[in-house]
């Protein structure tokens, strides 16, 4: 059973930085597809980042440029690195894996910015 844990959110005032890091815990660490999600209070969740089994990442239009998605497969980590944030990026922020379809999930961690 895989299980999504994901850390690193907070508060920060706009222009500033944050990591987030996502774990992937369970007794394999599978070559699935990955990705960051995000919903805010009132709005639709909404992809931000994914990298597929291939290798391949790719951003949503309103990230693009400020937030980097990295893979470290010696820890089983997935990390949202995320640049000249705004406050239209407060939301809560999920990780989610899966072959195809996306059915795991996290329970997100808070991103706030002022």
């Amino acid at each position: 059973h895989v299980q999504l844990v994901e850390s690193g959110g907070g508060s920060v005032q706009a222009g500033g930085s944050l990591t987030l890091s996502c774990e992937v815990r369970g007794p394999t660490y599978p070559s699935w597809r990955y990705g960051w999600f995000r919903q805010a209070p009132g709005k639709q969740r909404e992809g931000v980042a994914n990298i597929d089994t291939d290798g391949r990442i790719t951003y949503a239009d309103s990230v693009s440029g400020r937030f980097t998605l990295s893979r470290d497969n010696a820890k089983r980590r997935v990390f949202l690195q995320m640049n000249s944030l705004k406050s239209e990026d407060s939301a809560l922020h999920y990780c989610a894996a899966g072959q195809v379809k996306y059915i795991h999930w996290g329970q997100g961690t808070q991103v706030t910015v002022s």
